[in-house]
């Protein structure tokens, strides 16, 4: 009896018609490379070799750097990064447990944490020297003693594009804020839309993207409405307008734009399905609870001025700006070359649909395989004012 090894290296010769086997006797089978496995991307003349099938063992010949990668939309966005195998840069200045949930999300070696400091201009460009994409998630929700909207929104911002732009990073883009407009009672909007105008000054073919409420696992709305529930203290009486998307659905669409070649110098608004009040959002809420969000409102002053005090916690659960965005309807620019998820073949998913694992932890346990009432269901989102 004779005994045959065989080592196939790469994907079967049978599945690959781009690749022809050779065949060394009795010993191994092997695939040749051919030209057309390497791809040069069209504004750094780099080849972007690709290793592997697909997933995260594979190598997908990308290298790519997430500023913000340790927040609430940047461990998604990260998430599919690595799961396609592309090698991920996340520049951080947290703790270690706030960034070790990353390590897993790729192969050995293809998630690379860097420490760093966004005021450090060297640093940053240490960051993005070898990447083909950049994404900028960096924002702030309230000021700290360390950093306040302009140093976070602008001055970050501009000097990101800056070193992108002369380190020669094919794809820059930036995370705006829906709504953002100079001049804004919002400091935080104000602030993210001079950011914008400063990374467009510093790299012109930057991507834009201008996200609603996101809404996940992590969503500071839901968690506040949860945890909150027997004593809500609301502002503007929950008539404020927002436009929910699904925080899934906002990395896709980043993911995306690394390599759709008709997202350069574009700007994007991404937005749920329809619109809701503040009043539908705690409604839905109320009830996967099963059980009623007590709320009361308080006015506009006062709240600002007891938000003022606390918003120097580790983890303030509202700031004053935050209370000044509340009286501020979330509404679609009316441009039309501003583009949205059906740009990018994205249908958005509706709240009602989506947010039930968001808050199911919330429930007693009795309650925790119901779903929604039908029946309220069919009433959420449909504000007269829509």
């Amino acid at each position: 009896m004779s005994l045959r090894l065989t080592l196939c290296v790469g994907p079967s010769p049978t599945t690959l018609s781009a690749r022809r086997p050779i065949r060394v006797p009795s010993l191994y089978t092997i695939t040749q490379r051919y030209n057309s496995d390497i791809a040069v991307h069209p504004r750094s003349s780099q080849p972007i070799v690709r290793a592997g099938l697909t997933g995260r063992s594979s190598v997908s010949g990308h290298v790519v750097t997430v500023f913000g990668s340790t927040g609430f939309l940047g461990r998604y966005l990260v998430n599919r990064l690595g799961k396609k195998g592309t090698k991920v840069v996340l520049p951080y200045r947290c703790h270690e447990d706030e960034k070790r949930h990353l390590k897993p999300m790729g192969d050995l070696g293809q998630i690379v944490l860097q420490d760093y400091d966004v005021r450090n201009y060297d640093q940053i460009v240490d960051a993005v020297k070898y990447s083909d994409a950049v994404y900028n998630l960096i924002g702030r929700n309230y000021p700290t003693k360390n950093f306040n909207f302009e140093a976070v929104n602008v001055a970050a911002a501009r000097d990101i594009a800056r070193a992108c732009a002369e380190t020669g990073v094919p794809r820059l883009v930036h995370l705006s804020a829906l709504g953002a407009q100079e001049g804004s009672t919002s400091q935080f909007l104000h602030t993210k839309a001079l950011g914008e105008r400063a990374v467009r000054e510093e790299y012109p073919t930057a991507t834009i993207v201008r996200p609603g409420t996101l809404i996940g696992f992590e969503s500071e709305i839901l968690s506040r409405i949860g945890v909150f529930r027997k004593f809500l203290p609301v502002v503007n009486h929950n008539q404020q307008i927002v436009r929910p998307v699904d925080v899934a659905d906002v990395a896709l669409a980043l993911d995306m734009m690394m390599t759709e070649a008709d997202s350069e110098a574009q700007t994007y608004e991404l937005y749920g399905a329809k619109p809701y009040t503040h009043q539908d959002i705690i409604n839905i809420c109320s009830n996967v609870f099963r059980e009623k969000v007590n709320t009361v409102n308080i006015p506009k002053p006062i709240m600002k001025a007891v938000t003022g005090l606390l918003q120097y916690w580790i983890y303030p659960q509202l700031s004053p700006d935050q209370v000044e965005r509340m009286f501020i309807d979330q509404v679609p620019s009316p441009h039309k070359n501003v583009k949205t998820l059906a740009d990018l073949g994205i249908e958005p998913r509706t709240f009602e649909l989506t947010v039930l694992p968001y808050i199911r932890h919330f429930r007693k346990p009795a309650l925790n395989e119901l779903g929604l009432d039908p029946k309220k269901a069919r009433t959420f989102g449909k504000h007269p004012s829509y």
